[in-house]
């Protein structure tokens, strides 16, 4: 099907390979070979690297936190806390590797990327413990640090989009940390896949249908449906009554793509928030599709990474 792509990333697009998570040990060796080339070329000017590890959730493996400091910034620091993407069973720190680089620049603050296992060796809720493990690790040692906790942001892509709602709630109801914006771009909420969008949208680059299935799969396991914090818009549908279980999470800032089989998730999610009384921002990008943010020069994503910037920085103070 011939779809309406912005003219940037059309032109993109003839230079990228399809993306299939069929055969997972192929597309974790691709991607794995396109990070090390990206981290070569990653301009780390004013910016402190370094990998943390801290103990994970109870009898687990320890978590690495990669934090990202500005030279010569007094703190404490505002807090940034990144979950990459990758459909819960690809990725590590390195796939917002150079997206952290800026943030930390541009915003001034502490950034900690998180590495989460992966499904399905690990399978739900191994991700989202890792991901808790690391936030509550980073709290924890904000004074070792230099951070101050009680300005503190959460920002995930696709997969991360989805541990990065959950961990709002996980918060919440675990008495803090307090989080003043839960930043969800293209964010994966909803195991069953039945929105006009992830019904019509087989044959989009980067995510389709098909992807979306096996990777739902691999993070519940085949046939196992979502529960409340591995697909909150599952439990979120905005045509009923606003449920208790999302008053009093923080504010939400929302961003979908136009041809992406996870838009309707992210847009339905983003109205059952508003309806619980969640302040929320929601943006559709149009032209785009899942994934565009990897086109840096083109004009559409340039604008939504100056409005995530601007965003952040509003809600870190800065």
């Amino acid at each position: 099907m011939a779809h309406a792509f912005d003219p940037e990333l059309a032109a993109a697009l003839a230079l990228w390979a399809p993306v299939d998570i069929a055969d997972l040990a192929a597309a974790r060796a691709a991607q794995a070979a396109e990070l090390a080339a990206a981290h070569g070329r990653a301009d780390s000017t004013g910016v402190k690297v370094e990998d943390l590890l801290v103990p994970g959730p109870p009898g687990a493996p320890e978590v690495l936190l990669r934090t990202y400091r500005p030279v010569d910034r007094p703190g404490p620091l505002p807090v940034l806390y990144t979950v990459h993407g990758g459909g819960f069973v690809l990725g590590s720190p390195e796939v917002d590797h150079e997206e952290n680089l800026s943030f930390c620049r541009e915003l001034q603050a502490l950034v900690v990327s998180v590495d989460y296992r992966l499904a399905p060796e690990h399978p739900y809720p191994a991700a989202l413990d890792d991901c808790w493990a690391g936030l509550r690790e980073l709290v924890g040692r904000a004074a070792e640090l230099d951070a101050d906790p009680g300005r503190l942001a959460l920002r995930g892509d696709s997969a991360g989009g989805g541990l990065v709602a959950a961990l709002a709630m996980l918060a919440r109801d675990g008495g803090g940390p307090a989080v003043r914006l839960q930043q969800l771009h293209s964010p994966a909420l909803d195991d069953r896949l039945a929105t006009p969008s992830a019904v019509e949208y087989t044959d989009t680059p980067v995510w389709n249908r098909r992807n979306a299935e096996l990777s739902w799969a691999a993070y519940l396991g085949p046939g196992r449906p979502g529960d409340r914090r591995a697909a909150p818009d599952r439990f979120a549908a905005p045509a009923r009554a606003a449920r208790a279980d999302l008053v009093g999470l923080p504010p939400a800032h929302v961003t979908v793509m136009q041809f992406d089989p996870l838009r309707d998730e992210g847009i339905d999610y983003a109205r059952a928030l508003l309806a619980a009384g969640v302040p929320t921002e929601l943006h559709l990008l149009p032209g785009t599709f899942h994934g565009a943010g990897m086109v840096a020069h083109a004009g559409v994503v340039r604008r939504a990474r100056a409005e995530a910037v601007a965003v952040l920085r509003r809600a870190l103070g800065r």
